[in-house]
């Protein structure tokens, strides 16, 4: 496997696809599934022609490049490799960038360097409503949704077309350890996947999973989430109608179209610092931990709140930066009440957390915390631009959005620093986390191809 240095932009995904199929015209096709928002060609390619349908799509979220690498690599090695493509018995479908106009948004940090205060200056998620995997279809309780994105109904044509065995939505996390999600519980292969990652010397990520409700089939292996477990919890832990505003994931809807299908993720941190794995106690509970890390999370986001109160009038609805860091600011502020209520209600949370418990609630937290401050600053950047391009610009206006934008800044830098200092992190090489997600799937697909 290449030691890739770098991750792939746009153009550079779109033409080592072309280059392909131009390379093996008797094995590989390219075809557009659809088309972006902004009128980006979505590529696919289709490889082999086994009896079985295997769907694998990268860049679901546009700030999580690593599922790219894999597609390069594993796409090229199928194209030469007769007996790997013949043996595995599958027909591949592979969408190296589903959101070509976010990915752009990350580009600035995927040549490097990689580094915490990098990432999260030039990091960009949209909000739930505008990502691609979790704008599916949805009708729950009162919950409706039937919006989905130009990139999302390319992929629903294709999950309808090809109805797969096995899907392969290629995420990845951005800091801790490795940890993953699947449909259906085969504790078969368990081991397998959590080894993995343990021979290229990758922790596992052993700490608090990614949201209360989710269910644990084994150690840093999950069930995957769906929008109605998210709306059940805080229904019941908060009394009131979740205000829910995006859809179901692709594996829930690909369950709708083929209940046999099997969608795995592998979750892949850029950084990783060894406290993740710590099993060991530490000196607070599992209920204090969780309840300081609400605690810093709020204070975090109410100055967040601050530095966007004088210049809301001023951002524009096409913003891109900043719908979900208010998002996330309405949902700590109404929904922390639920995670508390919860923390308190367990017994189990009075014994003593374990360190990467502890780890996962307070610097993984922070880690995380910081990207919406990241957010902040690009919110007030995009809108500096946009007012200087303007002959007849409103000065008041500039001056405010150049207030928020240096206070931003400056914090972001502070921020970062703090946290460079907390973390003993480092930055996994590109190639050892391709070498996990190509094994995985490698297990899930062989898997599936002897029992199914």
């Amino acid at each position: 496997m290449p030691d890739y240095q770098a991750f792939l932009t746009v153009e550079e995904m779109d033409e080592s696809c072309r280059r392909l199929a131009r390379e093996f015209p008797g094995i590989v096709t390219v075809f557009e599934a659809g088309k972006s928002r902004n009128g980006h060609p979505i590529l696919c390619m289709k490889i082999g022609d086994g009896p079985k349908n295997a769907l694998c799509f990268a860049c679901p979220h546009p700030n999580e490049p690593i599922g790219a690498m894999t597609l390069e690599y594993f796409s090229r090695a199928l194209a030469e490799n007769d007996e790997l493509r013949d043996g595995l018995g599958f027909t591949w479908y592979m969408i190296k960038c589903i959101d070509p106009d976010g990915v752009r948004l990350n580009e600035n940090w995927f040549k490097g360097p990689f580094t915490v205060y990098n990432y999260t200056k030039n990091y960009y998620r949209p909000i739930g409503y505008d990502q691609v995997e979790w704008t599916f279809p949805i009708d729950y309780k009162e919950l409706h949704f039937h919006n989905p994105l130009p990139e999302t109904k390319a992929l629903m044509k294709l999950i309808e077309e090809t109805k797969p065995e096995f899907m392969y939505s290629l995420h990845n996390a951005g800091f801790g350890g490795a940890y993953w999600y699947i449909t259906h519980d085969y504790p078969e292969l368990y081991e397998g996947l959590r080894n993995s990652s343990i021979k290229q010397g990758i922790p596992l990520n052993l700490g608090e999973p990614e949201e209360p409700f989710i269910t644990k089939f084994s150690p840093a292996i999950f069930k995957n989430m769906t929008i109605g477990e998210a709306y059940d919890f805080i229904e019941k832990y908060s009394g009131e109608k979740p205000n829910i505003k995006n859809g179901t994931s692709s594996s829930d809807y690909a369950g709708s179209i083929n209940p046999d299908c099997v969608t795995l993720l592998t979750e892949l941190p850029y950084f990783f610092d060894s406290r993740i794995e710590d099993m060991s106690e530490s000196e607070m509970t599992r209920k204090e931990a969780i309840l300081k890390g609400v605690e810093v999370s709020q204070a975090h986001f109410a100055r967040l709140d601050l530095i966007l109160q004088d210049i809301r009038p001023y951002v524009q609805k096409e913003n891109p930066f900043v719908k979900l860091v208010e998002e996330v600011i309405q949902y700590v502020r109404e929904g922390s009440e639920a995670k508390i209520k919860w923390a308190k209600s367990n017994p189990e949370f009075e014994k003593s957390a374990k360190i990467a418990e502890v780890f996962d609630n307070l610097y993984a937290a922070k880690f995380y915390n910081g990207l919406y401050l990241g957010l902040t600053v690009r919110t007030c950047a995009y809108e500096i631009e946009r007012l200087q391009l303007l002959e007849n610009r409103d000065e008041e206006a500039l001056c405010k959005l150049k207030e928020a934008h240096d206070s931003g800044e400056k914090l972001l830098d502070e921020y970062c620093h703090e946290l460079e200092n907390e973390l003993d992190y480092t930055f996994i090489p590109i190639q050892k986390l391709v070498r996990i997600q190509v094994e995985s799937g490698l297990i899930v697909a062989n898997y599936i191809r002897e029992n199914r």
